[in-house]
């Protein structure tokens, strides 16, 4: 496989790394045409546009939305029917996510100064949270989880979730994954139309707060379209994985591991930093044999051929330097010492610490949340967890000697500002 090999050394490294990062993020202007179009009609007109558009792309003949609801008893029995190692499965998953994101929740706080004064931040949840789950065969119930759980953990009281259901099928390990998270009502709407029902509002849909969950370009594209009026989690862009290596680790895992993201599509992102250019080597044949058994080898081969690189380093201190400066999504550190070697990262999405820890756990049922920043947005943003379904407001209780105090300091400065009400607003608090 022609996957590309170069080494930081190289003269042109830095132009090399930058090209190998580089992805079009710009959405496309055809694309955000149409999901301009299908919002503006959703907000205009409601349950009927929404079901014009589920008529047209899904093929679906129902004459309201209400038919389009999933009934809960009809999601319970989605879980009664798996075969007991999937349903087990799933239930295993899910309780170790919600174990995991119990721990972050936070605390509302307060304290009181010797005035009497009393200052604080009160932390509640989101009332109601839309979940986009992308439709047909190809649908991930680990997204369910990773979504609706911590939404849960929360305390966000309504959790809508939309899928589309092309031909009316009907993914029974999504529906499944919706009974074990407890989401509360789920339609089956789908693309931009399912965006802007959530965002908007319809007859039937209520609106929500936040949208999260991961859909095409033109799901995308109306979330960044609809933000502003409701949150996002984020514009999530290909997968990506980066492992450092010491050359000690079987090549065949590595090999495997970068195939684990590059399965994903052809827009996927994996690379290899090691200073062992003969383990390099190895892992080159082992993807050159391996692929050949791999279902999805055309995906792969497509990947690693166009956004692949086998990268030799100086040592892994450099490896550190670079994960850094990619900050990828995720990070596996097959290293002797991974705990210590992690303190050296401060730029990553997840980070996969020792040989025996691959990827695709993580994907599933480690715990931790498999949402995670791309495209190296990983420098300034962090996975999803409860945090994104919690909000904080600030709280004030100034006493009547805090006001004494407070109140001439912020007269002061409201004058040096030209804001006169403001400074006389404190100012009638004062005692004469």
């Amino acid at each position: 496989m022609d996957i590309r090999r170069f080494s930081t050394i190289d003269s042109d490294f830095d132009s090399k790394l930058k090209q190998l990062l580089a992805f079009e993020t710009a959405q496309d202007d055809e694309v955000d045409l149409v999901v301009a179009d299908i919002l503006r009609n959703v907000r205009q007109r409601g349950d009927a546009a929404v079901l014009e558009y589920t008529q047209k792309f899904d093929r679906l003949s129902v004459n309201s939305l209400n038919e389009l609801e999933i009934p809960k008893a009809e999601l319970q029995a989605a879980l009664d029917g798996l075969p007991a190692d999937r349903r087990d499965a799933l239930q295993h998953a899910a309780e170790r996510v919600r174990i995991y994101h119990e721990k972050q929740l936070m605390s509302s706080w307060t304290y009181t100064e010797d005035d009497g004064t009393l200052l604080g931040q009160q932390v509640t949840s989101l009332d109601r949270v839309g979940l986009y789950v992308p439709g047909g065969k190809a649908a991930y119930p680990s997204s369910v989880l990773m979504n609706a759980i911590p939404a849960k953990v929360a305390g966000v009281q309504e959790l809508i979730m939309v899928v589309p259901t092309p031909n009316g099928e009907k993914n029974q390990l999504v529906l499944a994954a919706a009974a074990v998270c407890g989401v509360d009502r789920v339609f089956c709407i789908g693309g931009a139309q399912a965006v802007g029902a959530l965002a908007y509002g319809t007859q039937t849909v209520p609106q929500v707060d936040k949208i999260v969950g991961p859909g095409n370009a033109y799901v995308a594209a109306a979330k960044r379209r609809v933000f502003g009026v409701v949150g996002i989690d984020m514009v999530a862009g290909p997968s990506e994985i980066l492992v450092i290596c010491d050359g000690k680790t079987n090549p065949d895992w590595v090999a495997m591991d970068l195939f684990s993201q590059a399965e994903h599509d052809e827009l996927a992102q994996a690379i290899l930093l090691s200073p062992d250019a003969a383990f390099l080597d190895k892992v080159a044949a082992s993807i050159d044999r391996l692929v050949e058994e791999m279902p999805r080898k055309d995906i792969i081969r497509t990947s690693l051929q166009d956004r692949g690189a086998l990268i030799q380093v100086k040592d892994l201190d450099e490896a550190a330097r670079i994960a850094n400066y990619i900050a990828p999504e995720h990070l596996e550190l097959s290293v002797d010492d991974p705990l210590a070697f992690s303190k050296k990262i401060k730029h990553a999405g997840a980070i996969f610490m020792g040989r025996d820890t691959c990827e695709a756990i993580g994907d599933y049922c480690a715990g931790p949340n498999h949402v995670l920043p791309t495209s190296r947005t990983a420098r300034f943003s962090s996975p999803l967890g409860v945090y994104d379904f919690q909000k904080r407001s600030s709280l004030i209780m100034v006493s009547a000697e805090g006001a004494q105090k407070l109140g001439k300091v912020a007269a002061t400065l409201a004058y040096g500002e030209g804001l006169q009400a403001h400074a006389r607003s404190a100012e009638y608090r004062l005692k004469k």
